[in-house]
């Protein structure tokens, strides 16, 4: 009986440490990668949709061309829902509850506007529709999500700084109060 036991035993233990993850890993998945999502509904996203980046198109010359709109929104949106998948991963435990809640409602409020508003203002780029028709879909955005997106952003944040405290993680506030930039 000891044979088997001791097989299985270290299986599971295997599985049980191996699956856990520690605290930085929490804080990072939850917290640090919605840093990302940074200029969400503002200046930001407004300024990488105005100047897309470029992208390889041919190896062999290095030759680089504009990154349609689209794109941009896609590239973004698939970051966006692979840094929700982890978050979602994670096991939620009376000390990571706090966190966890606030990084999923921030996750949740963001997603359906990529998939939505954002996609359809990257078709208005990428289809050449007059300035003024962009703007007014990029002030809709702002008006509609920025200061809701604010609001579940700092209580991230906030949530994100007590866990860190509790769990001796080091953090450091780099800009807390950037300046809005219109």
């Amino acid at each position: 009986m000891s044979k088997i036991f001791m097989p299985v035993l270290f299986i599971c233990l295997t599985f049980f440490f191996c699956n856990s993850n520690t605290a930085e890993e929490y804080f990072s998945r939850a917290v640090l990668n919605c840093n990302l999502l940074y200029g969400f509904a503002g200046y930001e996203l407004k300024r990488d949709l105005a100047s897309p980046s470029e992208k390889l198109v041919d190896e062999k010359t290095m030759a680089t061309a504009p990154m349609t709109r689209g794109e941009v929104v896609k590239n973004k949106l698939e970051v966006v829902e692979n840094n929700f998948e982890k978050v979602k991963a994670l096991k939620v435990t009376d000390d990571t509850k706090e966190m966890l809640n606030a990084s999923t409602a921030l996750y949740e409020y963001v997603l359906p506007v990529y998939k939505n508003e954002y996609k359809q203002l990257a078709a208005l780029h990428d289809n050449g529709e007059p300035i003024q028709k962009i703007e007014a879909a990029e002030k809709n955005i702002t008006d509609k999500y920025e200061a809701r997106f604010s609001q579940l952003y700092e209580a991230l944040q906030l949530a994100g700084k007590n866990y860190a405290v509790k769990n001796g993680i080091r953090i450091r506030e780099v800009n807390p109060s950037p300046p809005k930039i219109k």
